[in-house]
């Protein structure tokens, strides 16, 4: 019996080793829900892939996603009502949260409209988050906040193809500052069309 402990007691140090060599981080969102984010920056996922946050599903590293600006407006007619609420490219959230406030209903409903009478046009939706939180954790939550925005455009008809989501956390917050003046402002989901 002495061998068999002297071999279990020689070879742990081996497998913790082997164990604990990967880069790979994870993380706990609010939900309980892993994410896996390794030192090469924000988490990707098409949402037609079906990779998703929530009911315990995991979203890993994908390649970055190049980002295209935006155009000054999108291709809509100027006459119809949708063409001021299409210049709107931003939502904001509240602090911890990736529910969709009622105010931007109409400006994701124009959007929606317009991705559904241009089936050949495409978005990718960013999620960002402020400065406070852990890198993994508000990349998760850039990543819910972008998928709400998916999930309202899915509702409405908007084919899966056309959407294309994306987190960058706390990485490129559009106001500086250490406080709520500017986290607010941070606290975002933007609309990003391909030309």
């Amino acid at each position: 019996m002495k061998p068999v402990i002297k071999l279990v007691v020689a070879i742990l140090p081996i497998l913790l080793i082997i164990g604990c060599g990967s880069t790979e981080e994870k993380a706990e969102g609010a939900a309980g829900d892993s994410v896996s984010v390794s030192d090469g920056g924000a988490s990707t996922a098409s949402a037609s892939d079906g990779s998703q946050l929530g009911d315990g599903g995991t979203v890993t590293q994908a390649e970055p996603v190049p980002v295209v600006e935006p155009e000054p407006e999108p291709i809509a007619d100027k006459g119809s009502a949708d063409s001021d609420l299409l210049s709107e490219r931003k939502i904001y959230f509240e602090f911890d949260r990736a529910e969709i406030k009622p105010e931007y209903q109409d400006i994701l409903q124009a959007h929606a409209n317009f991705l559904m009478a241009n089936p050949n046009s495409s978005v990718v939706v960013e999620g960002h988050c402020d400065e406070r939180g852990t890198r993994e954790y508000n990349i998760a939550l850039g990543e819910r906040r972008a998928h709400a925005v998916f999930q309202f455009f899915s509702l409405q008809g908007v084919s899966k193809e056309q959407v294309r989501i994306v987190s960058f956390g706390e990485e490129r917050p559009d106001v500086e500052g250490h406080d709520e003046s500017a986290w607010k402002w941070n606290r975002r989901s933007v609309f990003v069309y391909a030309e």
